[in-house]
């Protein structure tokens, strides 16, 4: 949830790429032909192979600037009044954060194909944030997990839990994003009966059941601290925490784990057994789109199966649209039938909508554990 997610090797969450191109799509795209789309993404969302596929097939230019998380994003549209970009991909349970303020327009769903995503993915966005007022505000993009990444010549593969990290074994080789390793903590406490938390929801449910939820999983984890190799908060720093801070074990993004096994098969990305946090990632419209013709080209585009798939072959996420996979790659297919199985697609936990204590709260826990 917020591989950065993303933030792939060569981008940075400061990074900006302007590029440019040709062409067109079909005829009822011929107002969108031209021009260009300022496009504001996670740091791996976009990559050159569709960069080149969007300009030569409609002629419009991607502006394309890059972030590494969900806070940076909003403060950044917040501060510009809801201007400057065309198209965001917000993390769908952030949507919340928006809409009071007017920072993002609605979706013209007859200007966009519905009919491309997941059905059950277009049904859940709703309940996950994708609507305000009874209207369309972002779409689902893509899909991911959270979960364990452990060299397996250390630790069992085949048996993973959040509480791994905390092991004698893990001492000092432990990597994790604060804000998602109190929820991983949370669901590992509970599993052990040492917190009742009705699998961490109870944090969305009241200020002071946050506080009772987080007290308890910072306690646990600066109890613990001497197993801490390093934190991340971007796709390249769970990267270099592996290759460069010495973790063999951390609760990462699916992307962290998945480039590391391309390179080295000893890397595992796994399902622990109190479930992977899953999130969902969506793309709308900030409401002072200068472009905006051009924005619905560029959203229909990413419904294209085609396009889809290159997203899920450059980065490992999973696709909201229909057929996505089949132009995913073998690689992609071949790692997703290694994390994923009946069993813990059951069991996933995803990311609540967020509620207006929740962030501030948690924020504190995160200074906590960050400066302890």
């Amino acid at each position: 949830m917020n591989i950065s997610r993303r933030t792939l090797l060569k981008s940075s969450a400061a990074a900006s790429t302007v590029l440019a191109a040709p062409a067109i799509l079909k005829a009822s795209d011929a107002l969108a032909s031209s021009g260009q789309v300022n496009v504001f993404a996670w740091g791996d969302y976009i990559q050159q192979n569709m960069i080149d596929k969007f300009e030569g097939d409609t002629g419009i230019k991607i502006n394309l600037s890059t972030y590494g998380s969900n806070d940076e994003a909003e403060q950044k549209l917040r501060a510009a009044g809801g201007k400057g970009f065309d198209v965001i991909f917000p993390s769908i349970t952030n949507g919340n954060n928006y809409y009071p303020d007017g920072l993002l327009a609605p979706i013209d769903e007859s200007k966009v194909k519905l009919d491309a995503l997941i059905p059950s993915m277009l049904r859940d966005s709703v309940q996950l944030g994708g609507t305000y007022r009874g209207k369309r505000m972002l779409l689902p993009f893509n899909w991911g997990t959270e979960a364990m990444t452990l060299d397996s010549s250390v630790f069992d593969a085949d048996n993973v839990s959040y509480g791994d990290m905390w092991t004698e074994k893990a001492v000092g080789k432990s990597a994790f994003r604060q804000k998602s390793a109190l929820m991983g903590v949370g669901l590992y406490l509970e599993s052990i009966g040492e917190l009742e938390s009705n699998r961490m929801t109870d944090v969305y449910k009241s200020e002071e059941d946050a506080h009772r939820c987080f007290d308890a999983c910072t306690k646990f984890i600066l109890a613990h601290k001497s197993n801490i190799a390093a934190f991340w908060n971007s796709a390249t720093e769970a990267i270099n925490a592996f290759k460069q801070a010495g973790a063999g074990i951390g609760q990462t993004w699916d992307t962290t784990g998945l480039l590391l096994n391309r390179e080295d098969a000893k890397w595992k990305y796994r399902m622990p057994k109190e479930g992977g946090i899953t999130w969902m990632d969506s793309v709308g419209m900030p409401s002072g789109a200068a472009n905006v013709e051009q924005g619905y080209a560029f959203l229909n585009a990413m419904l294209d199966p085609v396009m889809a798939g290159m997203m899920s072959g450059n980065t490992g996420y999973n696709s909201a649209v229909a057929g996505a996979a089949d132009h995913a790659g073998e690689t992609y297919k071949k790692q997703f039938a290694e994390v994923y199985n009946a069993d813990n697609l059951a069991n996933l936990w995803w990311w609540p909508a967020d509620q207006p204590w929740v962030t501030s709260v948690r924020q504190e826990y995160v200074d906590k554990i960050t400066n302890a």
